[in-house]
């Protein structure tokens, strides 16, 4: 799981796409949108508007290394002048027999409707 992590924050999508399985699983529950498939999960991180850095503050694990969560902060500049917003999030993941991911989700502080652009990549339920 580290090398997801340092990975999205160097923005090295190939290192990171090999950290996932073809068939992963990416929940947003507070926006109610679920992501299915390796390209469509690497591509919504690759189009993620604004300059966004990620600070991975713990990870606990099964024994197995079936099952993970992280606590991470995450830092996301404003557009405009507008100040950089600070927040932490809890991201739940499992993984295959290899060791990749196989799904991922991700508790933000609170609610909110999701941006627009990112309609070609995900499903609302």
């Amino acid at each position: 799981m580290e090398t997801y992590w340092t990975a999205a924050e160097a923005r090295d999508w190939s290192a990171f796409a090999a950290t996932l399985a073809e068939d992963v699983v990416y929940d947003l529950p507070q926006t109610r949108e679920r992501i299915l498939g390796k390209e469509r999960y690497l591509r919504f991180n690759q189009e993620y508007p604004g300059d966004w850095h990620v600070r991975v503050e713990r990870i606990v694990a099964d024994a197995e290394g079936r099952q993970a969560a992280a606590r991470t902060g995450c830092t996301v500049a404003g557009t405009a002048g507008e100040r950089p917003e600070e927040m932490d999030a809890i991201h739940f993941f499992t993984f295959d027999e290899e060791g990749r991911i196989t799904a991922v989700t991700d508790f933000w502080p609170e609610s909110y409707e999701p941006p627009a652009g990112r309609e070609h990549l995900v499903e609302r339920y």
